[in-house]
This record gives C-alpha cells, structure tokens and sequence, in this order.
C-alpha cells in the first residue's frame, strides 16, 4: 500500500510539468458578437460573466488551472466551448450559421444546459437568476430573428 501511494505522488508530481496553454487568440473586437450586435451593458455583463470564459477568446484562466490534472479538463471544456460557439469570431460565421448559434444558445439556456453546472460550483458570478434567464434567452431570440429577416432565412 506504501508503495503505491508514492508511486501515486511521484505521478502526480510529475504530471504538473505538463501545464496547458493559456495563452488567448487574438481578440478583434470588430469580429465581437457584443460589438457588432450592439448589445445593451446589461446583456452584455451577463453574457461576459456567464459565457464568455467558455465561448470566446477572453479566457481568464483562474488559479486551479495550474494544476493538473485540473488544467487539461479546463481546457478541454474551452476547446470544445469554442468550437461550439466562440463569441470573439461571430462576425466571421456565415448568417444562417449566426441565427443557428443564437437559436442554439437560447434553447441552452432554456433548458439549463448553460452555463454548466460543473462551472457555476466555482463560478458563483456567472449564476443567472431566472430573470436574466429569460432576458438572455429573449435577447438571443431576438438577435436570431432580425438575423434571419436581414438575410431572408426561413425559421428552422
């Protein structure tokens, strides 16, 4: 049992020379969904604070991602959230991609898939009242809308 408990920290220790990358892509903020939607402070704030960690590349990689194996499972969960829908890029997806992104953030949201709640346990700052759930889903909802009349896309 001895010896499995070094070998255990031996690993562990060794595994924290393998630190993730935490260096973010370059933000243009003229590709920025929140810059070229203009979106009212309030939303924004919202969207910052609950979605942005995630889906943009404005990360702010918090203490614990130092420390591995914490650090992979960190960044997985950015990779992905990225290449689902990364808000810093918005302007460069095609507009029937845009109102499919918007429609797929709402229903998220609506359904409490979003913000994950593996997230909110150390992100208390990105928790949403049911209000801002619904002021969220309703402006997403909206921007889809004027996304699909200004291209003239029919409703999925």
């Amino acid at each position: 049992m001895k010896k499995i408990l070094i070998v255990l920290a031996v690993v562990a220790i060794i595994i924290q020379f393998f630190q993730i990358e935490k260096t973010n892509p370059t933000v243009n903020q003229g590709m920025d969904f929140l810059t070229i939607k203009k979106t009212p402070e309030p939303i924004a704030n919202m969207i910052r604070s609950s979605c942005y960690n995630c889906h943009s590349n404005e990360t702010k990689y918090p203490a614990y991602s130092y420390i591995q194996p914490f650090g992979w499972f960190l960044k997985s969960h950015i990779e992905d959230g990225r290449k689902h829908l990364n808000f810093s890029v918005f302007a460069t997806y095609e507009p029937k991609r845009q109102a499919h992104k918007l429609k797929e953030a709402a229903e998220e949201i609506e359904k409490g898939g979003m913000p994950l709640e593996s997230y909110l346990l150390i992100h208390n700052e990105a928790n949403l009242t049911a209000q801002q759930r619904k002021d969220l889903i309703q402006y997403f909802k909206t921007i889809e809308a004027e996304t699909r009349t200004a291209y003239r896309l029919p409703p999925e």
